[in-house]
């Protein structure tokens, strides 16, 4: 008995195939292997075959990420230097 099989396509950044690719030959299978392994591995399971959770940092990190995003839509104002060695300057006056 043999098994239909279908066409499956999909988009992914090119590098990220590419790197993708050369992993799983270094472990003796190809992408689509691979890729037939996940699925098949999530309906085994019921579910994706790894856990999927949101980062959790420290507090002090979570605030630097904060910051950061403050930053970054306009939310906080920062100083700006017009060369690296001005801010060198500055840093070495503290």
């Amino acid at each position: 008995m043999t098994t239909k099989t279908a066409n499956f396509n999909m988009r992914i950044e090119e590098q990220k195939k590419n790197d993708a690719e050369t992993l799983y030959r270094a472990l003796g299978m190809t992408l689509p292997q691979a890729v037939n392994m996940f699925i098949s591995q999530s309906l085994l399971v019921g579910g994706l075959p790894f856990e999927v959770k949101l980062p959790r940092f420290n507090k002090e990190t979570e605030a630097a990420l904060q910051e950061a995003r403050d930053i970054s839509t306009g939310k906080k104002k920062t100083k700006t230097y017009d060369s690296v060695e001005d801010l060198f300057r500055e840093l070495d006056a503290e």
